[in-house]
C-alpha cells in the first residue's frame, strides 16, 4: 500500500484576511514563513517523494521543510472558488444570507458560481490517487485546505455536511493509505509537525 501524507501550506495574506483564494496565486507571509520555520517533517516520512500544488504557496512550505526533489503536481492545486476569490464567507454571507444557507447545505455539492465543487475536486484527484498507489511507499503532498478536506470526505465517508468528524490541526499532517485501486483511508490524523513534538 502506499501511504499518503497530506500538509496544507503555511499561512497567507489572504489566510489572515479569511479571502477565498482558490487558483489565485498568493505568496505565504511573515506569518507563514515564521509557522513553516518552526515545523519538523516527522523522521518516519523522511524516506518519502514530495509532490506539490504548483501554487506558490505550496511550493515554498515545501521548500521551506526540505523538498529539495519536488514535484509539482497540477491535480493539487486548490479547489476553484470562481466569482467568490477574494471575497471572505462572512461578506457573502451577510450580502445574501438565504442564497448562502441554500448553497452551503449542498454539501459535497457545495460550489461558488463559475467554481468546482468538493465532489468535482474528489474527481479530479481519483486519477492521481490511482496513479501513485502504485508506488507502495510514502508520498508527500503539500497542498490547500480544500483538497485535504475533500481527501478526508472520501476516506471516512463524510458528506460535508456540518462540522467535519475531526477537528483539523494546519500545522500538522494528515495521514492516509491507498489500496491497490487509489481508494484513501484515514491512517492518522493531525499528526503535529511542530518541531519541540514532532518526531
Amino acid at each position: 500500500m502506499t501511504r499518503l501524507v497530506m500538509i496544507r501550506h503555511a499561512t497567507t495574506a489572504w489566510n489572515e484576511a479569511r479571502r477565498l483564494q482558490g487558483r489565485t496565486d498568493i505568496a505565504l507571509s511573515a506569518k507563514g514563513w515564521a509557522e513553516v520555520a518552526g515545523w519538523r517533517l516527522p523522521a518516519e516520512f523522511a524516506d518519502g517523494r514530495w509532490v506539490s500544488s504548483p501554487l506558490l504557496r505550496a511550493v515554498q512550505t515545501a521548500r521551506a521543510l526540505g523538498a529539495w526533489k519536488l514535484s509539482c503536481e497540477p491535480r493539487l492545486v486548490e479547489m476553484h472558488w470562481g466569482e467568490w476569490e477574494g471575497r471572505t464567507l462572512d461578506e457573502l454571507r451577510l450580502n445574501d444570507p438565504q442564497y448562502m444557507t441554500e448553497v452551503e447545505a449542498r454539501g459535497l455539492d457545495f460550489s461558488a458560481p463559475g467554481g468546482e465543487s468538493p465532489r468535482q475536486l474528489q474527481e479530479r484527484l481519483a486519477p492521481w490517487l490511482r496513479d501513485i498507489a502504485a508506488e507502495k511507499g510514502t508520498v508527500i503532498g503539500v497542498c490547500h485546505k480544500g483538497i485535504v478536506r475533500a481527501l478526508f470526505a472520501r476516506a471516512v465517508g463524510w458528506d460535508m455536511l456540518g462540522r467535519p468528524p475531526i477537528k483539523f490541526d494546519w500545522n500538522a499532517a494528515q495521514e492516509f493509505r491507498l489500496d491497490a485501486e487509489g481508494r484513501p483511508s484515514l491512517e492518522r490524523s493531525n499528526v503535529s509537525l511542530l518541531a519541540a513534538t514532532g518526531a
